[in-house]
């Protein structure tokens, strides 16, 4: 893996000098964009509004727009806004991880200790496991502030980009029915037996990825000159009957003769 920052960890007076990884990777296949005349590659260029020629990469800034006028931004300018933030992770409570909404959750990254880091990284990723709590923190990745919080994740300590509050939308312009009060008591406790009837211990290995295996072989039949079957047409259901028991019922009992 190859790292995408480098900084550290401030842990009350204890400076932890880390490096900062992906955590994750898509799963979805890496498809290019083609001409349906000949297949060639498309590409993208980034070319100049007033005079339509292409612009080196070398030579794009950054600006910001007032009264129609840009002021250009420097490389210093984004330290000067905080230059602690963009090269510190700091610590600046603890919570319990449950407080949290799973709706701010955003990006985890992996945090490896750099040289000489050893012994303060695994005494913070073992107090942390040890009390069950997660650090809260904020730092500045690419030019933007971001919170988050620090976790220990096996042997590593996971930093979890979340949104800030501000950035998570108010549903209260969707139409929602009202909170218990659109189903009857009846209704609530077929359901819950229902919940109960399909928990079970969630394991994440026994989930996968099938849409994009189910592509790749298709890919593969066709590379072949096989045709792939078409798909039964599938119809979105509107409407369901306005019997909840009736439809409770039978899916308990659906859930039995599968057990059975």
């Amino acid at each position: 893996m190859r790292s995408i920052w480098t900084g550290s960890i401030s842990f009350g007076l204890i400076n932890i000098p880390i490096k900062l990884f992906s955590a994750v990777q898509e799963s979805n296949l890496d498809l290019d964009m083609l001409d349906a005349k000949d297949l060639s590659n498309i590409i993208f260029k980034r070319f100049n509004e007033s005079t339509g020629k292409e612009v080196a990469y070398g030579n794009i800034i950054k600006g910001y727009k007032i009264e129609d006028k840009y002021v250009i931004l420097e490389d210093e300018d984004f330290q000067a806004a905080d230059a602690v933030k963009t090269k510190t992770i700091d610590i600046q409570s603890f919570v319990s991880e449950k407080e949290i909404d799973s709706i701010y959750y955003e990006q985890p990254y992996f945090l490896e200790p750099d040289k000489g880091a050893m012994k303060a990284y695994a005494l913070l990723r073992d107090a942390l496991a040890a009390s069950g709590k997660v650090g809260v923190t904020s730092f500045v990745l690419r030019n933007k502030e971001s919170l988050a919080i620090l976790k220990p994740y096996k042997n590593v300590i996971v930093l979890n980009r979340i949104r800030f509050e501000q950035e998570v939308r108010d549903p209260s312009e969707l139409k929602l029915p009202p909170v218990a009060k659109c189903t009857s008591a009846k209704e609530m406790d077929m359901a819950e037996k229902l919940i109960d009837q399909l928990t079970e211990k969630f394991d994440i290995s026994s989930f996968k990825d099938e849409y994009t295996a189910k592509l790749l072989d298709i890919i593969k039949k066709k590379a072949k000159g096989k045709a792939p079957k078409k798909p039964a047409e599938l119809k979105v259901v509107h409407k369901q009957t306005d019997d909840l028991m009736e439809m409770l019922k039978a899916s308990l009992e659906t859930k039995k003769k599968k057990s059975s």
